[in-house]
């Protein structure tokens, strides 16, 4: 049922709870796939360069996926890690409608401050815009 999913992350504690939805989900179908997307978001790099200074971005980037892929590899789910660019709502629902996946799992809450006010706005939009079933996990 579930056998190509994705899940948009950014590191943060929704992000994480919705790796783990996504890994269940794909635990229940053999042979399903799960592509990880993190969508680098120009107006925020800088802040991270600021905020991490010394260490690689890509660096950062990765560690902030480390548990999922932790999660994923011990599970033995088949996954992908993929680095997009753009702002994060429609970055993500032109990926996941391109690649016609059968679900898309997304936290409900991200990094950005002014997500913890209302339901993330990047969530939001991709619930509206995604062709496919999107999971918003809390």
């Amino acid at each position: 049922m579930f056998r190509k999913i994705l899940l948009a992350t950014d590191g943060s504690e929704h992000a994480l709870r919705a790796g783990e939805k996504a890994i269940a989900l794909a635990n229940c179908q053999e042979g399903s796939k799960i592509d990880i997307v993190y969508v680098v978001d120009g107006k925020h790099s800088k802040e991270d360069v600021l905020h991490h200074w010394g260490m690689d971005a890509s660096d950062k980037r990765r560690q902030k996926l480390q548990m999922i892929e932790q999660k994923a590899k011990h599970d033995g789910i088949q996954y992908e890690i993929i680095f997009l660019h753009g702002e994060p709502g429609p970055t993500i629902v032109e990926y996941a409608n391109k690649h016609e996946f059968d679900a898309l799992v997304i936290g409900s809450r991200g990094l950005n401050a002014f997500q913890e006010m209302v339901l993330g706005s990047v969530s939001h939009k991709v619930a509206k815009r995604a062709k496919c079933p999107v999971m918003i996990v809390k």
